[in-house]
């Protein structure tokens, strides 16, 4: 074979055969695992596809069984830590299963995530993992219909047909609003954001509704989309205030470290002396020393350790419409006062 015609193409199993003098169903025997093929022909194969730099086209070989093993990844705020350790384990763990995740950066809204998944059936992804928006009723029943298994991330949606694999949000902020309270915070806060998911929902209403039992309203400060300067915005906003809070409860840690930065630098004061801060998620900066944010571990390896189990099985069977949440971890730093003495 010229070099012209190897340097236009990729090279194909017919070329492995003439060269190996076997028949072409004897070169995809040797690529397929478990497949009948002498010890003689195999090295033959094997030979001749190493001297031509040949590699099995798994795309092609994967449709042609109707099993592509791409699992399609709708995510979107890529660059934030969660998405991005979410991701990383995703696409690591997929991998060890002979996956390849096919990422879609999509902005999260709802137009959006419908083209994005539309995307993974055009390409007959065996699966896909939504990480960002709402996925509409219909497109979801679609993918379904056409085999492919959807799995949500931390949605509360009600839709016939995906797994919904969550994290337990409103025992959590309960739970961060017990720890504001034991350590004698009086005025409380709860810093959201506008992208109104169902995680971050459930996480504020939980808090606001277990200081309402208490007798006790709190503002709600919701300065922009998730992220940084979202959380410093919500802090200027709250302490410009007269009866500014000393205990703020941030429905993720990026919110938490924008705030409390703000309240460190933009107006002098003291966390958690003059202000204790909970954050939600357990990313990498908030363990760091500047910030040493006391906060709710996810446990994003058990998740997607669950997720890739759930795409390993060659048939879906009778999938649990949502699994049994799982439990982020309390983690305590220097951001939260300690209780103080009866």
């Amino acid at each position: 074979m010229s070099t012209d015609t190897r340097d236009r193409s990729f090279v194909s199993a017919e070329e492995v055969a003439r060269l190996a003098g076997v028949s072409r169903s004897a070169v995809s025997r040797t690529f397929t695992e478990g497949a009948s093929v002498s010890d003689a022909t195999r090295k033959k194969v094997l030979h001749a596809a190493d001297m031509l730099g040949y590699h099995v086209n798994h795309l092609a070989r994967g449709l042609s069984h109707e099993r592509s093993n791409i699992v399609g990844i709708v995510v979107s705020d890529i660059p934030t830590p969660y998405q991005a350790r979410m991701l990383d384990e995703m696409t690591r763990q997929l991998q060890t299963i002979g996956k390849v995740g096919m990422v879609i950066n999509t902005t999260g809204d709802a137009g959006s995530v419908a083209n994005a998944l539309r995307q993974t059936l055009n390409f007959r992804a065996d699966g896909v993992i939504v990480l960002s928006g709402t996925p509409d009723a219909s497109l979801i029943a679609s993918c379904v219909a056409n085999g492919q298994r959807v799995i949500l991330i931390n949605r509360s949606d009600h839709i016939e047909g995906p797994v919904n694999v969550a994290v337990e949000n409103a025992e959590n902020a309960r739970e961060a609003y017990l720890m504001l309270r034991r350590a004698g915070c009086q005025r409380l806060a709860v810093v959201s954001s506008t992208a109104g998911t169902p995680s971050l929902m459930a996480r504020e209403e939980a808090f606001t509704a277990a200081a309402t039992q208490d007798g006790m309203s709190i503002p709600v400060i919701k300065a922009g989309p998730t992220g940084y300067a979202a959380g410093a915005e919500a802090a200027r906003q709250l302490f410009s205030r007269s009866a500014a809070p000393d205990g703020i409860f941030c429905v993720t840690d990026l919110l938490a470290l924008g705030c409390m930065d703000a309240v460190r630098h933009s107006f002098g004061l003291s966390v958690p002396q003059d202000v204790s801060i909970v954050g939600f998620d357990d990313i990498e900066q908030a363990g760091w020393d500047s910030y040493a944010l006391t906060t709710f571990r996810q446990p994003i390896d058990e998740m997607v350790e669950h997720i890739v189990q759930l795409l390993s099985q060659t048939e879906p069977g009778e999938w649990a419409q949502t699994i049994a949440p799982f439990k982020p971890v309390p983690i305590w730093r220097r951001s939260v006062l300690p209780r103080p003495a009866a």
